[in-house]
């Protein structure tokens, strides 16, 4: 009887995997039974990150928003409580973005959630 020789298949599989582990440092990229390990657990992390990426995007929003909004004299709660009044329906990322690079438009909104919340 012959040996088999597990050639093409085997071989397409682990040079995708040591795709996946281009970049890592010493035997991490070069050893199957390491890279296996390492890949794994970097695409494990690959996939709880993009979840948390978007929770951490939403607090520094609202960390910026906040700032702003106590410049002009109301606190972040206020602000959005008084937009939501007013039928106003802008997200996060934009208001954060005015409250940077748009002071106008910026304290036009907030004005807009103080005449929702009935202060002048």
């Amino acid at each position: 009887m012959a040996r088999v020789k597990r050639g093409f298949k085997a071989r397409r599989r682990r040079k995708k995997l040591l795709g996946l582990a281009k970049g890592f440092r010493g035997t991490r990229k070069s050893n199957i039974k390491t890279a296996i390990h390492v890949v794994r657990r970097a695409l494990r992390y690959s996939y709880r990150d993009r979840r948390v990426r978007k929770r951490e995007f939403r607090k520094l929003w609202i960390v910026r928003i906040n700032a702003a909004t106590r410049a002009e004299g109301l606190k972040y709660s206020e602000f959005v409580n008084g937009l939501k009044k007013r039928g106003v329906e802008v997200d996060r990322s934009v208001i954060s973005n005015l409250a940077i690079t748009d002071k106008a438009a910026f304290s036009a909104l907030v004005a807009e959630a103080k005449a929702g919340l009935g202060r002048k």
